[in-house]
């Protein structure tokens, strides 16, 4: 572990998409480089949907975000920044030389000249079904994040939620369960149009207007539950369903404390996002943001987009810390950097090939 007071050109808050490419994109420029990530894993979001497909990422046939997520490791890892895990930054404040520190949960503070944002919208918490009792069937049917599909095989399983998780989670379990119930508490549901058509065209069985209000164990296991009692909302009526596994799609707490915990002034355009500039800048000189975190005009919420903010955010980094430092990377194709790199790709590639050749 480095000391506590080693300084860093750049500590990224975050390690989600922006955050990784940002780390990427600082040793591209060589930075001294520190990612800083909540969880024990790198990723960010996309670790909720391990299984999912993802289509709009630039240059990638459809990938699953597990296999997204080891893309984004690898390249953001390029250049060996430190990766600090397990640790959530509480605050962020500014020492008498005008370094930045950050304070942390754990008590330990991390000094850095520059600061990037890359914490999406918040810690993510996923919102919890408010039954009593219903905690202790977590570690067996009941799950508020999808982690392997093939649990779910020949399965029934009941979906709680209206949204776009829910929606989509009931069409991919559909080609997996034998039987997938949707239930959400409006008459309508919230998601994209074509993902609604298709849970009819799946099979998925619709149950608007209701809620769960009872989980009752399983007759040959406490721990696990067998039925779910669903309460028809209209006119009060209920009905037990037997189900294999429940899963919960009630949306996020998304905590951003960290803003509000801080003693450098950071305006906000609303609860969840920073107002800044398309270059990445905040209202702090030195602090700037990228990805969900960060809202300008012109903002595109994809993972496509954070990409750029990160690249914008690195950019304004390096010219904050050396003001005369060119406004921008060289480019891979041409960066001295890569040659290395490129012969030992180049070796490996030749060297697979001969392989199959013999």
């Amino acid at each position: 572990m480095a000391d506590e007071r080693e300084l860093f050109d750049v500590t990224i808050i975050g390690g989600g998409p922006a955050g990784l490419y940002a780390a990427f994109y600082s040793g591209l420029r060589e930075m001294k480089t520190k990612i800083i990530e909540f969880q024990p894993f790198l990723g960010g979001k996309i670790n909720v949907y391990p299984e999912k497909v993802i289509w709009d990422v630039g240059g990638l046939p459809p990938t699953t975000g597990e296999k997204l997520i080891e893309f984004l490791v690898q390249q953001g890892t390029a250049f060996n920044p430190e990766v600090v895990l397990n640790e959530k930054v509480t605050a962020i404040d500014k020492d008498g030389d005008g370094m930045f520190v950050l304070r942390t949960a754990s008590g330990r503070s991390h000094y850095s000249r520059t600061v990037i944002l890359a914490i999406g919208y918040g810690i993510l918490k996923p919102m919890k079904l408010n039954l009593e009792g219903a905690d202790r069937y977590e570690a067996s049917n009941l799950h508020y994040t999808v982690k392997s599909i093939g649990r779910f095989r020949d399965k029934t399983v009941l979906i709680a939620g209206g949204g776009n998780s829910a929606i989509d989670w009931a069409n991919e379990l559909s080609e997996f369960a034998r039987m997938v119930y949707l239930t959400y508490r409006k008459d309508t549901l919230k998601g994209h149009e074509a993902s609604v058509t298709m849970l009819e065209k799946n099979g998925v069985v619709c149950l608007p207007n209701t809620g769960i209000v009872r989980l009752i164990p399983s007759a040959s296991d406490e721990d696990r539950i067998g039925r779910v009692a669903l309460r028809d909302l209209e006119d009060g009526s209920t009905a037990e369903l037997e189900i294999d596994d429940l899963v919960v799609c009630h949306g996020y707490d998304r905590e951003t404390d960290i803003i509000a915990n801080s003693n450098v002034r950071i305006e906000m355009k609303d609860e969840y996002c920073v107002k800044g500039t398309p270059s990445g800048e905040t209202s702090v000189p030195g602090l700037f943001a990228a990805g969900d975190i960060l809202w300008h005009e012109g903002k595109l919420h994809l993972i496509a987009g954070c990409f750029q903010d990160a690249a914008n955010a690195v950019n304004r980094a390096k010219q904050y810390i050396a003001p005369d430092a060119p406004g921008w990377g060289m480019v891979s194709s041409h960066n001295e950097l890569f040659k290395e790199r490129n012969r030992e790709l180049k070796k490996r590639l030749f060297a697979e090939l001969a392989a199959q050749k013999g």
